[in-house]
Parts: C-alpha cells; sequence; structure tokens
C-alpha cells in the first residue's frame, strides 16, 4: 500500500471515529437530559405526598368530628378513629415516598441501558370506559392519563346525561284531551340534556339541587287534515285543501331546568372517600325550566298524482320566543315519571289558549 494511500485510510479513521464520538456525546447529553427531566418529577411528587395525605386525614377527621357532634359515635370511638387514620396516612406517606425513591434508583441504575425506564407514565393517552369505582369519579375518560384524577374524599356535585321520552299534547282552554285537534297517538317529545345535582347541605344527602340544561323537541299531530295557517300573525286552523297522509308541527326548545330533588339515599364509607347512593331509591324532583325556542317546523305529507310529496314550513308561526314552565319527576331507581308543562302559550296570537303538556319517562344516567 503506498503511502499515500496509508494517510488516506488514517484520514478517513480518524474523521469517522470523530463523527461517532460526537454523535455518542449528543446522545448522552440527551439521555442525561431525560434522566434529569424525570427524576426532577418524580421528586416533585415526592414532595407533594405529605401535603396531599393529610389533606385527606383532615377531611377524615372533620367527618369524625361531624358523627360526633351528631352522637353517631362517642368520644372513645371517635379517638380511636382519630388515630386509625393518622396511623394509615403516616403509613401512606412512607410507603409512596418509599415507591418513588425506588423509583429514582431504578432510573440511575438503569437508564442508559435502555429507554423504558425513561418513559413518562403521567403524559401517557388514556381512553377508559368504566374502570375501579374506588380509583376515579369519571366513567369515560379520554385525554392525559395524569389529569384521570383520583376520587376526592367528600365529592357533593355529581353530573347526569338525562334522556326523556313520551307522550305530548296541548291543554287547551274549555275542551279536554279527547276534544283536543292534535292526536294523542303521534304527538310525544324527546328531551336530551346534561345535568349536575348538588348536595344542599354538608352532612345529609336528603335534599338535593338538580340543574342543567336540555333540548326538548315537542310534537303535535294534527286531526282531521287541519294543518296550522298563520293570517296577519293569528294562527289558526284550516282544513288542508287535499287529503294528507300525514300533518305534524314540532317546536325545538333550549332550556335550563332546575329541580328541588330529595328521598333517602344510603351513606357508602371507604377508605379514602365516601359517597351517598340514591341507586333503588325513591327520588323526588319538583322545579321548573325557562330557556328559548330555536325553531319551529310544520311538515305535510300528501301525495299528488301518484307521487309521494312532503312539504316543510320553518319558523312561519309565531310561536312563543321565551319557553318556561313546571316540570317533576318521581323515580325510583334509574327511571322516573315525568310531567312538564309550558306556562308560555304555544303561539304569540293564538286564538284559543293553549299550553304544551309533556308525560312520560325520564332516565338520569350518571
Amino acid at each position: 500500500m503506498s503511502t499515500i494511500t496509508k494517510l488516506l485510510v488514517s484520514f478517513i479513521l480518524v474523521l469517522t471515529m470523530s463523527n461517532l464520538q460526537a454523535q455518542t456525546q449528543k446522545i448522552d447529553s440527551i439521555q442525561k437530559e431525560k434522566i434529569d427531566s424525570k427524576i426532577s418529577k418524580l421528586q416533585e411528587e415526592k414532595g407533594k405526598i405529605e401535603e396531599s395525605e393529610k389533606s385527606i386525614l383532615k377531611l377524615k377527621i372533620q367527618n369524625i368530628n361531624d358523627r360526633l357532634d351528631a352522637d353517631e359515635i362517642t368520644a372513645a370511638e371517635a379517638e380511636n378513629l382519630k388515630k386509625e387514620a393518622a396511623k394509615i396516612a403516616a403509613l401512606n406517606i412512607e410507603n409512596r415516598t418509599l415507591i418513588i425513591d425506588k423509583q429514582i434508583e431504578l432510573i440511575q441504575r438503569n437508564a442508559y441501558s435502555s429507554d423504558n425506564y425513561l418513559k413518562d407514565e403521567d403524559t401517557n393517552f388514556v381512553f377508559r370506559i368504566g374502570g375501579d369505582s374506588d380509583e376515579s369519579d369519571k366513567f369515560i375518560y379520554i385525554g392525559d392519563s395524569s389529569k384521570d384524577k383520583p376520587r376526592k374524599y367528600d365529592l357533593r356535585t355529581s353530573s347526569d346525561v338525562v334522556f326523556a321520552f313520551g307522550f305530548n299534547n296541548a291543554l287547551i282552554d274549555g275542551q279536554d284531551l279527547e276534544d283536543s285537534p292534535y292526536k294523542l297517538g303521534g304527538s310525544g317529545f324527546i328531551e336530551l340534556g346534561y345535568a349536575w345535582k348538588t348536595r344542599i347541605f354538608e352532612n345529609t344527602n336528603f335534599w338535593r339541587l338538580k340543574y342543567g340544561f336540555s333540548f326538548q323537541w315537542n310534537k303535535l299531530k294534527l286531526k282531521d287534515n287541519n294543518y296550522l295557517v298563520n293570517t296577519d300573525g293569528e294562527i289558526l286552523l284550516e282544513e288542508y285543501p287535499i287529503d294528507a297522509n300525514k300533518i305534524k308541527f314540532r317546536t325545538t326548545n333550549l332550556v335550563f331546568p332546575m329541580h328541588i330533588e330529595f328521598g333517602p339515599s344510603k351513606k357508602i364509607e371507604k377508605e379514602e372517600y365516601f359517597r351517598y347512593s340514591t341507586v333503588k331509591k325513591l327520588k323526588i324532583g319538583l322545579g321548573g325550566y325557562a330557556g328559548l325556542n330555536i325553531g319551529s317546523m310544520q311538515k305535510i305529507k300528501y301525495k299528488e298524482d301518484g307521487e309521494r310529496e312532503k312539504d316543510k314550513q320553518h319558523n312561519q308561526f309565531e310561536v312563543s320566543d321565551f319557553v318556561y314552565g313546571l316540570s317533576g319527576y318521581v323515580a325510583l331507581g334509574e327511571v322516573a315519571l315525568y310531567v312538564k308543562y309550558d306556562l308560555n302559550p304555544l303561539f304569540k296570537n293564538q286564538t284559543i289558549e293553549q299550553n304544551n303538556i309533556s308525560v312520560g319517562l325520564r332516565f338520569d344516567m350518571d
């Protein structure tokens, strides 16, 4: 091998080794940043353990004092419960701190050999339906695992999806429902919304405030081939010029219900939390709602020259813009008998006074 060739090969080898050394140093620097960041997060978490356990202990002692004031337990029993709660808090602090110390040791010992020890479990994406009822208050959770919070010791406010359906009609001045121009069969309502329920008093769940928002669809099926006509702002019933297969009128409302709910409940006490359960208990809700009409439509189906036709008339009937009324429900478990009645007139300028009424079933799904 010539001298020039040897020099060229030596130069290439030196350059390659230099690049490899620079890359290794860069990787080591990135790896060190990962290690430091992970350890820093664990140290922060470790620093919050004592504060977290003391907060839980404070709530437990408050609950014990409340039970003592209510003569549910004796002073001796209260003292024993406080000592037991303090012992549990101390053990929790010791165990949780030890776990984090072991995690830090594990990272320091193995981090350079594998990235598995550097994965940040607190930033994992989670899609969860259901789960351990002792760990989380949320039945459905989508998002960062670190924000899927554990159960609060005392959760005074819970939430439900509200769904209701049933019969719908109008109470008309001087007429009973049999004489109504709207058919009982085919006239119905659907309600879909979201509600929060808050325990009113500190130490009893007998009285609750239930509030939220709902969309209501109220449908009326007209009898005797009649349809609604707007004559200079006055809403009248007239016979449709041809034989119609079906004539329906529907209003859509956005309302904000509020009910006082009351009834017995069962207190469930766990080591880390307590709850009041109304499962399979009698619940009565009395209140009302107020909101806005956000749409109305009359739909007429008929045949013309053998062809099926459909005529839709939107927002032409001077429906009351502001909607308000009374509502109530009686439930045993999760299913309730539900009644709502609009105090506002159905139409702004109606020749006969009529107000919408609905009766059906209501489901509050938490």
